[in-house]
This record gives structure tokens, sequence and C-alpha cells, in this order.
């Protein structure tokens, strides 16, 4: 027992509680290639095993951001570690890549080994929904960084695509239609503004609201980001996907853009898909001019496929297979604009 460490803040034989319980969540996302479990220093993935001829490898960080304090506020922490994972695997697919591992980094003012396991089971759970395997992380105990029982946390995964069939938006053309698969929510952007249209309008997260069907708001704001792993690589090695855009911070507006060439342009049709009630009330709530909203949140499309017509009904077919509501949003166009018709 280090009583010197302790007496400052960082109870090590907490963490050594951690490590054993999070192993049973670690060993549950084991997948062909994974090489090592908890205890290295370094995670390993055998990537010869997979018989790729000429790998890229492809890869993405990113965290949670401000959708934790809801996290906080709910008290509910098994959900985070999803979003986590979510956030960059779905960026790497968007290259085209099938996530192969992940890390994850923890960071806490104090050690609680429940409050750690949850957070760790929800990154294991999305590794699972996504296919990868969690190989390795990091958690950190920081007294004075963080208050009353507040923590961070961030991820980091490796994919692969074979170079011959990367997606970087080199066959995007005018003419192409943009599907568009259905998000579960705000996902994990926006919510600072979030936060702030909920404050301003007096209202709390713990308080049930009509229009969500007596759901919790906490509870709807805190449902997991979309991971689109498995469906997504399921239409790519079925249809010529020109593109991919993970609707992110920026919603619309930002993200879709980053898949075309100069000169290029989109036309979005409202109304070819749902928005989302989430959505609906954060407007109205905030005040937030409607034509706003799709610069800032997704609207309730969380992934857009490129690619050519005569594809996107098998595409949404294969989507529709894997559970997915996915339908035409848009085209790609040739005036240089984001055009929300």
């Amino acid at each position: 027992m280090a009583k010197s460490y302790e007496n400052a803040g960082v109870n090590l034989e907490a963490g050594y509680e951690v490590v054993s319980r999070i192993k049973k969540h670690v060993a549950s996302t084991r997948r062909p290639g994974w090489m090592s479990g908890i205890g290295s220093f370094g995670g390993m993935f055998d990537l010869a095993s997979l018989g790729y001829k000429e790998p890229v490898l492809v890869s993405g960080t990113d965290g949670v951001g401000t959708k934790l304090k809801i996290a906080f506020a709910m008290d509910k922490h098994d959900t985070v570690g999803i979003d986590a994972v979510a956030m960059c695997v779905n960026d790497v697919l968007a290259q085209g890549a099938e996530p192969l591992v992940f890390l994850d980094y923890v960071a806490v003012g104090h050690n609680v080994p429940e409050k750690i396991e949850a957070i760790v089971a929800g990154v294991a759970e999305g590794c699972r929904q996504a296919g990868c395997a969690l190989v390795g992380g990091e958690t950190a105990e920081m007294p004075g960084m963080y208050e009353g029982g507040e923590y961070d946390i961030a991820g980091f995964t490796v994919g692969v695509v074979e170079k011959s069939k990367l997606i970087d938006g080199s066959k995007v053309k005018v003419g192409d239609v943009l599907v568009g698969i259905a998000s579960t929510g705000v996902h994990s952007n926006g919510f600072s503004l979030v936060r702030k249209i909920v404050a301003d309008a007096g209202l709390e997260f713990t308080q049930e609201i009509p229009e969500f069907g007596g759901k919790r708001l906490g509870d709807v704001l805190l449902t997991p980001t979309k991971i689109y792993v498995k469906q997504v690589l399921d239409v790519i090695r079925n249809c010529d996907v020109h593109g991919v855009a993970h609707i992110t911070g920026g919603g619309f507006d930002e993200n879709i853009p980053r898949i075309l060439h100069e000169g290029q342009g989109i036309e979005i049709r409202e109304g070819s898909w749902e928005i989302l009630p989430v959505f609906r009330m954060l407007e109205k709530w905030g005040g937030v001019p409607h034509r706003e909203m799709f610069n800032i949140f997704n609207m309730g499309i969380g992934m857009v496929l490129a690619l050519d017509e005569s594809e996107a009904q098998t595409a949404i077919d294969i989507l529709a297979s894997h559970g997915e509501k996915a339908t035409i949003i848009g085209k790609i166009t040739s005036s240089s604009e984001v055009s929300i018709i």
C-alpha cells in the first residue's frame, strides 16, 4: 500500500480493482488478429492474419465532449463508452476501413471502480458493435483536475482497407445520389448548445418530456451514437460507394462537402427522412433558426453514402437487412453550394 500516494489523493488499490473488474469486458471484444489482453505496455494485433495484399491503415481519435456533463447529471455512465468508440470507428469507416483495434483513455479526479467499470463496459459494447478488439487503454487518477466525480474519456482506433478499395471521394461525380442512414439522436456533437438550450428554457435533465413519450430528457440525450460499421461495410462489399460522410460537428454543411471536388455541391431534400423529435424540440426551445439546425446537428441522419443512382436501392436494401432506416436524401450538383430544399 502506497500510503504517501494515497494521502495525495491517488488510490492504487482502487486502480488494481478497476483492472480486475474490466478484464471480462476487454476479453469480450476478441476478434481474429487479437494478440494481447490487459497488462501489456502496448496493445498488439497480427495484421498478417487478415490476408490483405496492400493494407492501408486508417487511424482516428476523438472524445465525447460535453455530452459527459449530462452523464454526470444523470449519474449514468454505461453509454458514454459506446459514444467514444462510435466517434472514432465511424470516422475510419468513412475511408472504407474496417476498424481492427481500439484503445481508451479515461481520466478521473477520484477512482471509483464501479463507475470506471461501467464506462469501460460501454467501450467494450461499442467495440463489439464495431467488430474491433479493445487491446489496451489507460485510466489516470488526477486529483484536483476533475471536480465532483467528473471524468473525461477519449479513444483511438486503427482500421485497415485494401489500397484498391480505399474510399477517398475521388469517384464522387455530379449526379451521384446521397443515401442517408438514420441516426439515433443527437449522437455526440452540439452538446454545448444543447446544454445552453436546456438551461435557458428552465428544463432539468431528469424531467420527463411528453414529446419524448414521457422519457426523461437526459435519457433521450444520452442515447448512444449509432455505430455504422458492419452494415456500411456490407454495402461497400456489394456496391461501388464513391464517398462516405460521417455527420458530426458542423452537420450537413461541414461534413458532406468533405467528400466533394472543387465545383461540386449538394442538394438535400428535407422531408425525405424523419427529423427526430429531439431536434424539433431543441429548435423550439432554443429558438434556433431552422436552416441553422442543419449546420449544427445531424437532424436524424448520421451517415451519408454517395453512389451512382443505379446502385442506391441495392444499398438501401442491404441497410434494411441490418435493421437500418435509409433513404435517398439528395444528390451531388455542380452548384458549389449546400442547398437544403
